[in-house]
């Protein structure tokens, strides 16, 4: 394929270099005419232009936030009444707060990071991988959430 290309190329190369250049339009010799000047404006009617200001720039979200926002709201969405449902659903948040994080810089990046590992926990927890009570990691991702709200700023 690369010497198929090489080789239209120095034939493209070949064909510019022999075909003969292209002459330049003689000038006219003699007397020039010259065009009359556009008139100048009045100075009296003449307004000046009052530039328009433009439209303010959308605020821009830091990255990761909405792919947070979403994993978030569908844990509430998924978590159902049994442990088995809310693990589940929590461990998806899990995996989906890890995507959302590679999104994610400064203090956003680690409140999602921090996000999906108390949702791992969480997970962990209610599946009895750890006996711990679950409601103390709610009470961290509780505590999680509004801080990852101000900072996306939503």
């Amino acid at each position: 394929m690369g010497s198929v290309a090489g080789a239209v190329a120095a034939i493209v190369a070949l064909v510019a270099y022999l075909a003969p250049p292209d002459m330049p339009q003689p000038l006219p010799v003699g007397p020039v005419a010259t065009t009359p000047a556009p008139p100048t404006p009045d100075p009296i009617t003449t307004r000046p232009t009052t530039p328009v200001p433009a439209p303010p720039l959308s605020a821009v979200r830091p990255g990761g936030c909405d792919k947070a926002e979403a994993a978030l709201a569908a844990y509430r969405r998924n978590a159902g009444a049994t442990p088995s449902s809310q693990a589940a659903a929590a461990n998806q948040a899990h995996l989906d707060l890890m995507g959302a994080v590679l999104d994610a810089e400064g203090m956003v990046g680690s409140t999602i990071s921090r996000l999906a590992a108390e949702f791992q926990e969480l997970s962990f927890r209610l599946t009895g991988m750890v006996s711990s009570d679950p409601n103390q990691v709610i009470a961290d991702i509780n505590t999680d959430i509004p801080q990852l709200t101000r900072l996306c700023g939503s």
